[in-house]
């Protein structure tokens, strides 16, 4: 994410209706430094105000300011109140009627603060919605229009916070990590390319779930993954007992160079998947249970004597299923040391699997991403959303911690 982090912030170039719209407000205001923007802007922003509400006067009466009417309330002048916005605070012009029956609604009586609707378009960008549709929403909530250039610029502010986020100090020992990747369409260059959105979530000390590591990356490798695991070790990651991932490609080789004391356990959940992806739907379901008495099995010599029989039964069938079983026996073999119930933690990805479900609602709402940065934006907003519900710890910590600080001896305190 680095090493692309020039080419996902780069300011674009400007319209000919923006250039325009610079050098007036440079005539217009005697700006010289970054507060004399906001300055302009508070103003622009209160002008702007100023005249929906004129307008929702002219609404609420009848008649517009010019227009002669036999309505017995009328215009009686504006009254001046302060708000906070996003841009700081700054005073407004409210309208007020002669019976003191209208009702603003772009802010309303005894509001002062407006800062709220950045908030809803966050929140909107977090489930998924597109810069047309948030504008929609927000013309259908609030009455009013926001360009998809405004709701871009509104999300935008957070930018800061996500590298903030993604570069943030972490702790020096987590038991497991989990490892996934969601995949996305996203725009570039008027193509359509795939780009995978990488996730790391750390299970603590205290047994509480925390996403450590979100970043989009194009080709997998074990010098991609290194760079990953570096990344995580230079924000403070010391040690890691376990680290279960799928079929990741080049992660076995990484996880050995970047910590050579870690167990690299292959999620069992996908290895399942993967398996049946071979075998017709009227066998799935026996073929499914087959499969269970291979990891369930009490220790590694029955699971791989399981493996055996399995294989003999279905190979004339399904000759190519169980191949990766065979191929990557070595990654799928540390949950034996464990007890059934520490087995449950680490041998699936389920910790992530909820997260990841929360991303790919991001795939239906949005079939295709127009940049990269938008896709950033709404992985980051869908993870605070998703993380939010996190608030009890692992159950069974005690015995899940106490068999590691047996099997992983003076690396897990306790």
């Amino acid at each position: 994410m680095s090493n692309k982090k020039k080419e996902v912030y780069k300011v674009k170039p400007l319209t000919e209706g923006k250039k325009n719209i610079i050098t007036a407000l440079l005539e217009e205001y005697d700006i010289e430094t970054v507060e004399d923007i906001q300055d302009a802007l508070k103003e622009l922003l209160g002008g702007t105000i100023k005249s929906m509400m004129e307008a929702e006067m002219d609404d609420h009466l009848g008649y517009e300011s010019y227009e002669r009417s036999d309505n017995e309330n009328y215009r009686n002048g504006t009254k001046s109140k302060k708000v906070r916005s996003k841009y700081g605070e700054f005073e407004i012009d409210v309208p007020q009627d002669r019976d003191s029956t209208f009702e603003p609604k772009i802010v309303r009586k005894r509001q002062k603060d407006i800062s709220e609707i950045d908030d809803k378009i966050i929140s909107m960008y977090a489930y998924g919605l597109t810069t047309r549709q948030i504008s929609e929403q927000i013309e259908d909530i609030y009455g009013f229009e926001c360009s998809e250039g405004f709701i871009s610029d509104v999300s935008d502010k957070i930018l800061q916070d996500i590298e903030d986020w993604q570069n943030r100090a972490l702790d020096e020992i987590y038991p497991v990590l989990y490892i996934d990747a969601v995949h996305f369409s996203v725009r570039e260059d008027n193509r359509i390319k795939k780009l995978a959105a990488y996730v790391t979530l750390g299970l603590t000390l205290d047994g509480r779930k925390d996403v450590i590591s979100l970043q989009i990356g194009e080709n997998e490798s074990s010098k991609y993954w290194l760079g990953v695991l570096n990344d995580l070790k230079n924000r403070g990651v010391k040690d890691v007992m376990v680290i279960c991932a799928e079929g990741l490609s080049g992660i076995k080789e990484a996880i050995q160079a970047a910590f050579k004391e870690t167990e690299y356990q292959r999620c069992i959940v996908h290895q399942v998947r993967n398996t049946l992806k071979y075998v017709s739907y009227k066998d799935m379901k026996s073929f499914a249970t087959e499969l269970k008495s291979i990891y369930l099995a009490p220790n590694e010599a029955q699971g791989l004597d399981n493996l055996e029989r399995v294989k003999k039964k279905w190979d004339s069938k399904y000759p190519n299923a169980m191949k990766s079983w065979e191929r990557n026996w070595d990654v799928l073999t540390p949950i034996f040391k464990f007890s059934v119930d520490v087995r449950k933690v680490i041998c699936t990805a389920n910790a992530i699997e909820s997260l990841n479900s929360t991303y790919k609602k991001l795939k239906r709402q949005r079939s295709v991403f127009p940049s990269e940065k938008a896709l950033l934006k709404s992985l980051y907003f869908s993870t605070l959303q998703a993380t939010k519900k996190w608030t009890q710890p692992l159950r069974n910590r005690g015995k899940v911690y106490g068999e590691f600080s047996v099997m992983y001896e003076g690396r897990l305190p306790l």
